[in-house]
């Protein structure tokens, strides 16, 4: 599935058109007259659940701050108490320094980048100096979220920090490619898909759920090609908490990331389309990596792939979603052509 990273707006002053509602007071003449036109009473449970929106919001809020990366604006949340926040790689960019606005800050601070892991569309950055009271978000177990759960967005959308939003998990397990020319490129797996309203500002904020646990960091909307290829409303995609702790755990261990977890056939490659030039039918090994899955399997440049697995491959990203859904050290099947001939071959997948 295609979809497009929520990207940092250019800075540019947002016109939000407000309006005030007065409500005229009037006065009842009877019992009866007073109690129709007393507000009415909240049921308990439409309470309960305010009570925990607003606990959640007061708690997690002030873990998510906002990027300015540049010209553009994002989000990140802060990862330790050490000064380090995790944000998307598309927020970066090629940054090296950064203005962060935390909750506990007027004033903007410096950062630096640490590292940044486009394949995964995570990044890292640390604070120069670390303000009081820096509050570590707390971060939960993607295994346990399920379809239904209510959830929170925060971020700065359009520029407007702090901003939260409400929805549910709509699925898990979406593997989503970004569309060609927007973000780092990059497939992404086992994503959180949520109803929560999310809009260009939101990149590298938080998905939270009423527990007060981030569940992911969100990353992409789904582009509707009837909408001109602009963001489906309802439909948003977060990276799951468990792959933001690994590969933010990495970077701020080592610098940068050392186990990716993801399947690579060790080749360069490009789209074949048919003699008509009208559809994709495969993808074109241009490359072999020495001594990577794809070489110690006998692929060599030229060959086109057409499936993987029981997956067929008939584009780059669908080859790039095939391997997603795989892990470094599986055994799988790669069925190509070769000079007219059809060919399949076992491989073991090699680390991206």
């Amino acid at each position: 599935m295609d979809a497009s990273p929520i990207r940092a707006p250019r800075r540019v002053a947002a016109a939000v058109a407000l309006v005030c509602c007065a409500a005229a007071s009037c006065s009842a003449n009877s019992p009866e007259e007073a109690t129709a036109n007393a507000p009415a009473a909240v049921p308990m449970a439409a309470g309960d659940l305010q009570s925990q929106y607003q606990k959640v919001i007061k708690e997690a809020l002030p873990s998510v701050v906002q990027i300015q990366a540049g010209h553009t604006l994002g989000s990140g949340v802060v990862y330790d108490g050490k000064g380090h926040i995790v944000t998307n790689a598309h927020v970066v960019e090629s940054q090296k320094t950064f203005k962060v606005t935390a909750a506990n800050s007027e004033e903007p601070l410096t950062a630096r980048l640490v590292s940044s892991y486009p394949a995964q569309d995570l990044a890292v950055i640390k604070l120069d100096k670390v303000p009081a009271g820096l509050r570590a978000a707390r971060f939960g177990d993607t295994g346990k979220v399920q379809v239904g759960q209510i959830v929170l967005a925060m971020g700065s959308p359009l520029g407007l920090s702090s901003s939260v939003t409400q929805g549910i998990v709509s699925a898990t397990g979406r593997t989503v490619s970004e569309v060609p020319g927007g973000g780092t490129g990059a497939t992404l797996a086992n994503m959180v898909q949520t109803s929560a309203a999310i809009n260009p500002g939101n990149s590298g904020g938080a998905l939270v759920d009423l527990s007060g646990q981030v569940i992911g960091i969100p990353t992409l909307a789904a582009a509707d090609p009837a909408l001109g290829g602009s963001a489906a409303p309802g439909i948003g995609f977060a990276i799951p908490a468990s792959m933001v702790k690994t590969i933010a755990g990495q970077i701020v261990k080592e610098g940068r990331v050392t186990d990716s977890g993801r399947a690579a056939l060790g080749i360069t490659a490009r789209t074949v389309v048919d003699d008509l030039y009208r559809r994709p039918i495969g993808v074109a090994v241009v490359s072999v990596k020495p001594g990577g899955a794809a070489d110690k399997a006998g692929l060599r440049p030229g060959d086109i792939i057409t499936r993987l697995g029981n997956r067929p491959v008939t584009t780059i990203t669908s080859l790039s979603e095939a391997l997603a859904a795989d892990t470094p050290g599986q055994k799988t099947s790669v069925t190509y052509q070769r000079d007219g001939a059809r060919k399949t071959v076992e491989v073991t997948l090699g680390e991206q």
